[in-house]
């Protein structure tokens, strides 16, 4: 992202972009759920941390441009039409230290991830992402943050 021009103010935003999210932040792509919610979503939301969810490549890929201080991207391997291993190729050759979750109730270890999770059960994504960053409810984000 290039600043704003010689002798122009920053924006707000631009500033805002520079600077660490108060929480761990999430970018998670799975299906579309068919309740109103997701569970994972809920569940990482009540434990505090920020979830951005994306249900297709080009919207993962677009998320993470626009929010490109996550702390990790939480990909499900089972969605539909997705091209988990090209999108990842790209996500790693623009943020290649991105950490990356992978989620599958398989047995099935994928090269591509940092952490694969082998259960839909969200309790063991919530222990992974726990080990990882922290409890946000322990650390909470100071009032000017």
């Amino acid at each position: 992202m290039h600043g704003p021009a010689p002798g122009r103010p920053k924006s707000k935003l631009y500033i805002l972009r520079k600077q660490t999210l108060p929480r761990p932040t999430f970018l998670v792509a799975e299906p579309e759920p068919e309740q109103a919610i997701s569970t994972r979503k809920l569940l990482l939301e009540t434990f505090k941390f920020n979830v951005i969810t994306a249900h297709t490549v080009t919207e993962t890929l677009d998320l993470l441009h626009l929010f490109q201080n996550v702390d990790a991207l939480i990909l499900h391997c089972g969605i539909p039409n997705f091209d988990a291993e090209g999108a990842i190729k790209i996500v790693k050759a623009s943020v290649p230290d991105l950490p990356i979750i992978a989620l599958t109730p398989t047995d099935r270890e994928y090269a591509w991830a940092d952490h694969v999770v082998h259960s839909h059960d969200p309790q063991e994504l919530l222990q992974l992402v726990h080990h990882l960053f922290g409890d946000p409810r322990k650390n909470p984000p100071s009032a000017d943050s």
